[in-house]
């Protein structure tokens, strides 16, 4: 039997916060689990998790409870703000519950896995262990921003999410059905594209207008991101190859290899940041892919919280799931494998005919470009990948026919292509304004045809010394750019084909770029320019996909 409470804490300087307290029906003393969050402590995260009902049956009493300013707990919401005192504050409270052992270890999600590690940098004495998810600890590029460009799908739709929530709280009625009606159909197209009205209006302490505001890795995001002096815990770090934050997951995972004495463990997903199930996209994984995370976290928690032996955690630290073979594989540390190098060759009609851009392993002698126009009128849409709704794998075989996308495609491939690791694309190219952006996609092409896109990268670039007369007959002229993409870890199978498709945009995962050179914030719609791009590749202009192959 599981008793279900709720109580509250107040913090050092007065705050009440509110929490559900699962707890098994025994004298026993038992460990806590404590999740953090700002979405209502009733849906608990439920949407990848158990309920904290089955954490419960497993032996432990589970805490689930509302930030500051968020469901009943009192205080004014301001994200990420507080949650370093507060966290303090409610893992001490937690660990003298009655029958609790004095242990706690934290999970949770997104903005829940960073409450885990705003708390662990304050190093509370009680706090043994946390599972942060889907998360980063660089919020600049690893959350807001990515290679510079705004990730306005993803912030927006967030933004609008809380300012609703700020809403109902409020008892504010026209303003919630305000923001919930936009949050159905997310508004790109106010006259200031990335500043749309609905959150000037309803939400104007939001987020996003600072965020929007401060489009470089300065001070503000400095004092914002967690600091991680003092962290050094054992750590289940979790991500999806489709997650919006696995960027964030890596590099935290790897930061932390470095400073940590304790265990650090990974594994790594072919899910979306939600749900996390077998099928991700258009592609099915098998059931093999079905998250067991639940389970694995218990076995994670009773390690470290229980002290029982789990040898599972004294192997191989990065557990990847093989998109491809539908398999888990098993590394003794991220995959850092030697290169796999294809060379860009054209014939200078790449966004025109999918056989006249090719991947190749050397690089062609001489040097060959393809032209390409971005219009803001019909910029290319985003399809699938980690940015945007509906993340995953899809056919993009009708996106890849447009003339403002260029294709470099492989031969056939003699043998099975196994890719772990990071991802990227250097890309010599030119630009006819100031600024422009580069959207590169990797897919997968199948015998029939089809194209399913596995990995992708955006990068907005600003032209440092922009050559005003367009002269570019000088190599010196020619800038090379690199884009990182996702990471991942596929099989593509022998016969199959590897793909790099290239835009100037992947809207409205990104905000389509101005051309101007002015903040998002300010720039109208009818300000937006045309730009003709040219990807320079052979010769001097070695472009290329760089991978890490294993076997």
């Amino acid at each position: 039997m599981i008793i279900q409470e709720t109580a509250s804490l107040i913090t050092q300087d007065g705050i009440r916060l509110d929490a559900d307290i699962y707890r098994p029906d025994t004298e026993e003393k038992l460990p806590v689990l404590l999740m953090r969050q700002p979405y209502g402590r009733a849906i608990a995260s439920t949407v990848v998790y158990a309920h904290p009902k089955w954490y419960a049956q497993q032996g432990y009493i589970v805490v689930i409870q509302d930030v500051r300013g968020r469901g009943t707990s009192e205080g004014k919401f301001k994200l990420f703000t507080n949650e370093i005192e507060d966290g303090l504050d409610t893992i001490n409270w937690v660990a003298n519950l009655p029958n609790s052992n004095g242990q706690v270890g934290m999970y949770g999600f997104s903005y829940q896995g960073l409450t885990q590690v705003y708390a662990a940098s304050s190093r509370p004495k009680a706090l043994k262990t946390i599972c942060p998810a889907m998360m980063s600890y660089d919020l600049y590029r690893d959350w807001a921003y990515e290679g510079g460009a705004f990730c306005l799908y993803a912030n927006l739709g967030w933004a609008i999410q809380i300012a609703a929530e700020t809403a109902r709280l409020k008892g504010d009625k026209t303003a919630y059905n305000s923001l919930y009606q936009a949050s159905r159909n997310l508004p790109f197209f106010d006259p200031i594209p990335a500043s749309p009205e609905v959150l000037k209006i309803h939400d104007s302490d939001s987020f996003y207008h600072q965020w929007l505001a401060h489009n470089q890795p300065d001070e503000y995001w400095q004092n914002l991101s967690p600091k991680l002096d003092n962290l050094d815990l054992p750590m289940l770090h979790i991500g999806g190859w489709f997650d919006t934050y696995l960027r964030g997951t890596i590099n935290f995972y790897q930061e932390m290899v470095k400073r940590s004495s304790s265990p650090q463990y990974l594994i790594v997903g072919p899910w979306a940041h939600l749900p996390w199930g077998r099928k991700v996209g258009s592609v099915n994984y098998g059931l093999t892919a079905s998250s067991f995370i639940d389970n694995l976290q218990i076995q994670w928690f009773d390690t470290f919280l229980k002290g029982k032996e789990n040898p599972i955690f004294n192997q191989n630290q990065v557990c990847l799931f093989e998109m491809g073979s539908q398999e888990w594989r098993q590394f003794q540390q991220w995959p850092s494998s030697p290169s796999q190098i294809y060379y860009l060759s054209t014939n200078g009609l790449a966004n025109l005919r999918e056989d006249a851009g090719i991947l190749t392993p050397n690089c062609p002698e001489n040097s060959q470009e393809d032209i390409f126009v971005h219009d803001p009128w019909r910029p290319v849409p985003a399809l699938g990948g980690h940015a945007m709704y509906p993340t995953g794998s899809f056919d993009r075989s009708s996106l890849d026919c447009r003339s403002d996308i260029v294709t470099y495609t492989s031969e056939p491939l003699s043998q099975d292509l196994h890719l772990a690791g990071d991802l990227a694309v250097e890309i010599y190219c030119t630009a006819d304004q100031p600024t422009f952006d580069l959207s590169a996609v990797l897919s997968e092409v199948k015998p029939d045809g089809s194209v399913y896109n596995f990995s992708q990268g955006y990068q907005r670039i600003t032209t440092i010394n922009f050559n005003t007369n367009n002269d570019f007959s000088q190599d010196e002229n020619i800038n090379s750019y690199q884009i990182k993409l996702q990471p991942t870890c596929i099989k593509i199978p022998q016969n199959h084909c590897l793909r790099l498709s290239i835009s100037g945009a992947c809207f409205p995962a990104y905000p389509v770029n101005s051309g101007t050179e002015k903040p998002l914030n300010q720039t109208h719609l009818i300000e937006y320019k045309i730009i003709t791009l040219t990807i320079h590749s052979g010769g001097n202009f070695s472009s290329k996909i760089i991978s890490s192959y294993t076997k």
